[in-house]
């Protein structure tokens, strides 16, 4: 009996490798057409493609149109993959502006060095939907009669492109059927509507809540909102407490109406007007006027900033919600209310009861259930969507086309702080719109940002940041602190607060 050649296993061995990844393009066809979710795709994939090519580690990761994380799976790789971590690398965008594969040696990826890189794009019709990237081909591919010096190889490139092409079809189909069955959920949505089987919705409004502390807070809020008990909200300015009890009325199933008022913005006399109304003829000209209790009978009254309220208020606030009765001033007579109180405050309410400036009582009639809604630092992860969100709603509200966004913008935007939270970037992504020349790029943001975008990487403190920012924006409103105030998205007494 002959012994093989060495040669002749080698040629075997190729011949059997070639039949695997021919198999395995086969098999990736036909999973990949079949219906099911972006992640569990993903996933799949990159599990069948390690199986062939053997790397020490590897990622498969999908993108919308401006760059936001869809899905996003990892073998090999120690600790979790912050998606805003892989957003800001370089193999992305080089992946993006190449259009075709790629091997480099010697480098990182989202924080892990490798020594061989092989990677390709996810491509529909030029469109780049995500990429695979394979981090250092394993010694047991070797073991089987490969090459010990060379990585990844040239038929290795081809099978991955191959497999990438695959994978860029399959992405755009499922994803169209994914607007085509958002289209028709909404269509069955609009139907109950309007047989008045729907419960009521925010008409122009959104919550974008991928972040997990987001979630969190919705998931609280779907839970209480039917249940008749006060919520108190807190949350630095800008965090989107008024949205969050406007959805909160919405889901309550209350009938009255959701009145809003802000604590911090009237003086005593009138706030307590506001609240409780007041009788005609207490004053010469004056006549009678219901109060937003009153006003919001059977519905929710939303008390924002509730922790610069006045203690001599706070009695009577804490008297009306005790009793479910309000007197008008000037009146006689109480005035019987089905209210649902939501108070928010961006305040350290048990600070402030120590310094005996709120009422602990009223503390505990307010905080049925206590909500914290994060910071936008705290939630980066919906910075994309916030952004699409803002863009798609000031272009239809002043009847534009929407600008593109350089991926450096939307890198830029992640990195920062947003001191004003929601509201500021909502602002800037508006202003951003206004002076974009075709699309929004990172320059234009920075100088908006107040030169955000030119640091050279030192640390600075935050406090320095958010000061020099702030400055930045008192200059462009020519020194009127209200204006200012408007353009970073909090409110004047917030400015004051910080000494400017």
């Amino acid at each position: 009996m002959a012994i093989p050649r060495p040669a002749d296993l080698s040629a075997d061995l190729a011949e059997k490798r070639r039949i695997l990844q021919l198999e395995t393009l086969y098999d990736l066809a036909l999973t990949l057409h079949a219906e099911r979710g972006e992640v569990e795709l993903v996933e799949d994939l990159l599990q069948q493609v390690c199986a062939v090519l053997d790397p020490s580690a590897a990622l498969a990761v999908t993108r919308d149109e401006i760059g936001a994380v869809r899905a996003l799976a990892t073998v090999g790789w120690s600790g979790a993959l912050a998606p805003e971590d892989l957003q800001a690398d370089p193999v992305w965008r080089e992946i993006a502006a190449e259009g075709r594969p790629l091997q480099r040696a010697e480098g990182r990826i989202a924080g892990r060095a490798y020594r061989d890189l092989l990677a390709a794009p996810l491509l529909y019709r030029g469109r780049p939907l995500g990429f695979l990237a394979l981090l250092d081909k394993e010694s047991r591919s070797r073991a089987r009669g490969e090459s010990a010096e060379g990585g990844f190889t040239a038929e290795d490139r081809r099978f991955l492109d191959s497999v990438a092409a695959l994978a860029g079809v399959a992405l755009a189909s499922g994803r169209r059927l994914e607007e085509l069955a958002a289209q028709r959920e909404r269509l069955a949505e609009e139907n109950k509507a309007l047989k008045g089987r729907l419960v009521a919705e925010l008409a122009d409004h959104r919550i974008v809540a991928q972040a997990a502390p987001m979630r969190r807070v919705l998931d609280l809020v779907e839970r209480v909102a039917p249940r008749n008990v006060n919520i108190l909200l807190r949350g630095e300015s800008g965090t989107g407490k008024e949205l969050v009890a406007k959805l909160l009325h919405s889901l309550s199933g209350r009938k009255g109406s959701l009145i809003a008022l802000n604590c911090a913005a009237l003086p005593e006399a009138l706030l307590e007007s506001e609240l409780f109304g007041i009788e005609g003829g207490v004053a010469t000209g004056v006549q009678a006027r219901r109060g937003k209790f009153e006003l919001a009978h059977g519905g929710t009254l939303f008390l924002d900033e509730i922790g610069d309220m006045v203690p001599a208020l706070q009695v009577k606030l804490l008297r009306a919600l005790q009793e479910r009765e309000v007197l008008r001033i000037g009146g006689a007579k109480p005035i019987a209310v089905d209210v649902r109180v939501i108070a928010a405050t961006h305040r350290h309410l048990e600070a402030r009861i120590q310094e005996g400036r709120f009422r602990e009582d009223l503390y505990y009639r307010l905080k049925g259930v206590d909500l914290e809604l994060p910071a936008l630092r705290e939630r980066r992860q919906d910075i994309p969507q916030l952004v699409r969100l803002f863009v798609e709603q000031f272009c239809q509200r002043e009847g534009i086309e929407p600008p593109a966004i350089d991926p450096d913008a939307l890198t830029l935007l992640l990195a920062y702080d947003f001191p004003g939270n929601v509201r500021e970037l909502q602002n800037l992504v508006e202003g951003a719109v206004s002076l974009a020349e075709g699309s929004i790029s990172s320059e234009l943001l920075g100088s908006l940002m107040g030169g955000a975008g030119d640091e050279s990487g030192e640390p600075i403190e935050l406090e320095a940041v958010e000061r020099r920012h702030i400055l930045r924006i008192i200059r462009l409103a020519d020194g009127n602190k209200s204006t200012a105030a408007r353009l970073l998205g909090i409110d004047r007494r917030t400015l004051q607060r910080k000494g400017f």
